[in-house]
C-alpha cells in the first residue's frame, strides 16, 4: 500500500447547468500505456483479503469466483446453501449449484463427517481460504485440523496467512472454534456401506438399470430402508414396492435416489401389532358355548341348549313326516 492516495474532496456547484466533468487523473510516469489502472484505498475496517489464487482461478467460472469471493467474507455459522444463496444473488439454482460443484472440485469447498459424540454423527460444510488446506476431524475432541502447503515454510511475506473457516452446519449444530490449529492429515477412506439393506439399495439397478445408486447415496438412505425390515418387511417386498409402477422405459428417472427416498417415505408400512389377533371362537368365553347334548332321534352329539331338541336331518325327517300326516287327513 505503498500508493499515493488523495483525500481531496470533490468541489460542489451550485448549479448543475454549470457542472463541467472532473479533470482527468494524473498518471505516475510508470503507468502501463494500456489496460487497467488501479485506485488503491487503504482500508482499516470491513474487508476481507483474497487469495490470487482465488480471484484469479485459471479454471473456475466467473460465477465460481464470486460466489467464493463471497462466501469466504460471511462470518462463521452463515448458510451457504443453494437456496441461500440463490435468495442473496439473481442466479437460478442450477447456476449456483454448478458453482459450488466447482468450488468443491478446486478444494475451495470440503464436506467432512464430524463425530458429535453419543454415537452421533454430523455433515459439516466448510470453506478453505487456500485450495491445498486438508480437514481432519478429531474424533476425541470433535475439533478440526487443516494443513496448507506453505505453513511449513513459515507466513508469506506480503500478506501473512490468516485461517478462516466458514462452518456451514448440513445436520445438527455443532460449535467450531474459528481459530481452529491447522495440521498435516490425510482425508479419511470412503467406507462402502455393507449389510441387508445396503445389499437391497444396490441391487434396484438389477431390477431397473434407471435405478443406479451412489455409494453416498446407498450410505444416506440405508436407514430408511432398515426402518422397514425392522417393521417385519421382507426385502422382497421392499424390492417391489420400490420398483413397482415405474416411468416407461423410454423416459429417464433424472434423480433415482430422491425417487427411492421418496417412496421409501411415503409407502412406509405401520409395525405389526405387538398382540396376536383374537379370532371369534377364542374370543367367546367356554361358558356361553352350548353344551353337547345326544339327538332324541339318531343319537347323535349336538350342541344346544334344548336337551329334548332333534338334529337338523332328524328335524326335517319328522317334519316331512307331520306334514304328510296333515294331507292324508285332508
Amino acid at each position: 500500500m505503498a500508493d499515493p492516495q488523495s483525500n481531496a474532496a470533490v468541489p460542489a456547484y451550485s448549479s448543475p447547468e454549470r457542472q463541467s466533468p472532473p479533470a482527468p487523473p494524473e498518471l505516475p510516469p510508470d503507468a502501463p500505456r494500456a489496460g487497467v489502472l488501479h485506485v488503491r484505498h487503504r482500508r482499516t475496517e470491513r474487508y476481507t483479503v483474497v487469495g490470487n489464487h482465488l480471484a484469479q482461478h485459471p479454471r473456475l467460472s466467473a460465477t465460481a469466483i464470486g460466489i467464493g469471493v463471497h462466501i469466504q467474507s460471511l462470518p462463521d455459522g452463515a448458510s451457504v446453501t443453494i437456496k441461500a444463496l440463490t435468495l442473496r444473488f439473481p442466479e437460478g439454482e442450477v447456476t449456483i449449484g454448478r458453482a459450488l460443484r466447482e468450488l468443491e472440485e478446486a478444494g475451495y469447498l470440503v464436506r467432512r463427517r464430524v463425530p458429535l459424540g453419543g454415537g452421533r454423527i454430523a455433515t459439516r460444510t466448510f470453506f478453505l481460504d487456500h485450495p491445498g488446506a486438508v480437514v481432519r476431524a478429531s474424533v476425541a475432541g470433535g475439533s478440526l485440523e487443516a494443513v496448507t502447503p506453505g505453513e511449513a515454510a513459515g507466513p508469506e511475506p506480503e500478506v501473512p496467512y490468516v485461517p478462516g473457516l466458514v462452518a456451514v452446519p448440513v445436520a445438527t449444530e455443532v460449535s467450531v472454534p474459528a481459530s481452529a490449529r491447522m495440521r498435516s492429515a490425510v482425508p479419511e477412506p470412503v467406507t462402502v456401506p455393507t449389510g441387508r439393506a445396503a445389499d437391497l439399495l444396490a441391487r434396484l439397478r438389477l431390477t431397473d438399470t434407471r435405478l443406479l445408486l451412489s455409494e453416498r447415496d446407498v450410505r444416506r438412505l440405508v436407514p430408511a430402508v432398515e426402518i422397514w425390515l425392522g417393521r417385519a418387511a421382507t426385502p422382497d417386498q421392499i424390492t417391489r414396492t420400490l420398483t413397482a409402477g415405474l416411468p416407461p422405459e423410454g423416459d429417464p428417472i433424472r434423480h433415482p435416489a430422491s425417487f427411492v427416498e421418496y417412496r421409501l417415505t411415503t409407502l412406509l408400512p405401520p409395525p405389526l401389532p405387538t398382540e396376536p389377533l383374537r379370532t371369534a371362537t377364542a374370543a367367546t368365553p367356554a361358558a356361553q358355548r352350548a353344551p353337547l347334548v345326544t339327538c332324541d332321534g339318531c343319537e347323535r352329539a349336538i350342541r344346544t341348549h334344548d336337551p329334548r331338541a332333534l338334529c337338523r336331518e332328524c328335524r326335517e325327517r319328522h317334519d316331512r313326516g307331520k306334514a304328510g300326516a296333515v294331507h292324508s287327513a285332508a
